[in-house]
C-alpha cells in the first residue's frame, strides 16, 4: 500500500493536498455544467413582459425616434451657431472698419451723400441682416431642441407610469423564480452538504480520505458560491432559516466531539503508565514534547523549558529518563539515546539483565 512506501512524510501530504484539490476541481467543473443546464436558471423577467402587448416596444419607439430627431436639430443649431458667429465677427470687423473711415475721412462734400459711404452702409446693412437671418434660425433651433425636450420628458414620464402599474406583478414572479432557482439549487446543494459531513465524520481515517477531502472541497464550494449568493433577496425566513439550521448542526457536532473527546481523556488518564506509551504515537509525542506540553493530559510541563521535570505532576506520566547504557538524562520518548545511540528496548533490557543479576548476588 502507498502507507508503506518511504516517501518524504511533507512531499506525501503535499500530493494528497493536490490529489484533493485536482478532485474538487474536476468536481466543480461538473457541477457547474450541470447547474448551468437546470431549467430556467437562466431565464430573466423584466417589467416589459407585463405590459400590454407592444407599448413597451411602441414607447421606446418613439423615445428612440425623439432622441434621434434632438441629436439632428443639435447639430443644425451647432452649425447655425457657427454661422451666426461667423457672421457676427464678419459685421462687427467691417462696423470697426467703417467708424474707422468715417472719422478719417476729409472730403468738402457731405459724406452722407457719397456713393462711397453708401456703398459701405449698404454693405453693412447686408452683413446685418445675415446676422439677424442667424439668430433667428439659432433661435427656431432652441424653440425646437425644448419642444423635442419636453416631449421625451412626457414619454418619459408616461413609460414610468406604465412600469409602476405593473411593478409588483414583476416582483411577485422575480420571487417565485428565485424562490424556484434557489429551490433547485438547494435539492442539489443539500445532499452534497450532508454526504460532506457523513464523510468528515467518517472517512477522516480512510485511506481514500484525499479524495473525500476533495469532495468536502467541492460541498464547501456548491453552497457559497453555488447557493448562497442566490438567496432569495426577499427571503429573509429562508435565509435565516438554512443559518439556524447549519449553525445547529455544527453545534450538536461539536458538543459530541468535545464529549467524546473528554471521555477518552477520562479513558486514557485512568490506564496504566505503559499501556498509555503503548497507545500514543512516536511523532505526536514528540511535537507535544517539543512544545512542553505532556502527550498524554497535554497539560504544561512542570519547570518549564528550563528544567523541565522528570514526571507529569498532572496525570504522573514518565517524562525524561536516564539512558541505561550511558547515564544520559534523555526524553523518555526517544526510541534511541542522543549520546550513545542506543535504543531504548536494549536499555531496558540492560535493566532488566541488571535486576536480575543484582537479585541473584542478593540471594
Amino acid at each position: 500500500m502507498i502507507k508503506s512506501l518511504r516517501v518524504p512524510e511533507r512531499l506525501f501530504a503535499i500530493a494528497m493536498w493536490v490529489v484533493s484539490f485536482a478532485f474538487a476541481g474536476f468536481l466543480i467543473g461538473l457541477g457547474g455544467k450541470i447547474i448551468g443546464e437546470l431549467p430556467g436558471v437562466d431565464q430573466s423577467l423584466t417589467e416589459e413582459q407585463f405590459m400590454p402587448p407592444g407599448a413597451a416596444r411602441a414607447a421606446q419607439t418613439r423615445l428612440d425616434s425623439l432622441q434621434r430627431l434632438y441629436q439632428d436639430r443639435s447639430a443644425a443649431r451647432e452649425r447655425a451657431q457657427q454661422f451666426l458667429t461667423i457672421a457676427s465677427n464678419n459685421y462687427g470687423a467691417r462696423r470697426t472698419s467703417f467708424d474707422n473711415w468715417i472719422a478719417t475721412r476729409t472730403a468738402t462734400t457731405d459724406p452722407r451723400q457719397d456713393p462711397e459711404v453708401l456703398s459701405r452702409t449698404r454693405e453693412l446693412d447686408s452683413l446685418g441682416a445675415r446676422e439677424r437671418e442667424a439668430r433667428r434660425e439659432v433661435e427656431a433651433l432652441d424653440g425646437a431642441m425644448l419642444a423635442i425636450s419636453q416631449a421625451q420628458e412626457s414619454e418619459g414620464r408616461a413609460d414610468a407610469d406604465r412600469r409602476e402599474a405593473v411593478r409588483s406583478q414583476y416582483e411577485r414572479a422575480l420571487f417565485r423564480q428565485e424562490m424556484n432557482v434557489f429551490a433547485l439549487r438547494l435539492a442539489l446543494t443539500l445532499p452534497l452538504l450532508l454526504f460532506a459531513g457523513f464523510l468528515i465524520a467518517r472517512a477522516r481515517k480512510s485511506d481514500y480520505w484525499p479524495l473525500a477531502r476533495g469532495f468536502v472541497l467541492f460541498a464547501a464550494f456548491a453552497f457559497f458560491v453555488e447557493l448562497v449568493p442566490y438567496l432569495p433577496s426577499y427571503g429573509g425566513y429562508v435565509r435565516y432559516g438554512v443559518g439556524i439550521v447549519l449553525t445547529a448542526v455544527v453545534a450538536r457536532y461539536a458538543v459530541r466531539a468535545m464529549k467524546k473527546y473528554l471521555a477518552q481523556r477520562r479513558v486514557v488518564e485512568q490506564q496504566s503508565e505503559s499501556e498509555r506509551r503503548r497507545t500514543m504515537g512516536y511523532e505526536t509525542a514528540l511535537k507535544r514534547m517539543a512544545t512542553h506540553m505532556c502527550p498524554a493530559c497535554e497539560r504544561p510541563i512542570a519547570g518549564g523549558a528550563a528544567s523541565p521535570s522528570n514526571f507529569c505532576v498532572f496525570c504522573g506520566l514518565k517524562l525524561f529518563d536516564e539512558c541505561g547504557n550511558c547515564g544520559t538524562r534523555k526524553n523518555a520518548f526517544f526510541q534511541f539515546c542522543p549520546t550513545c545511540g542506543v535504543g531504548t528496548e536494549a536499555n531496558e533490557g540492560a535493566a532488566v539483565a541488571g535486576g536480575v543479576t543484582d537479585g541473584a548476588r542478593g540471594s
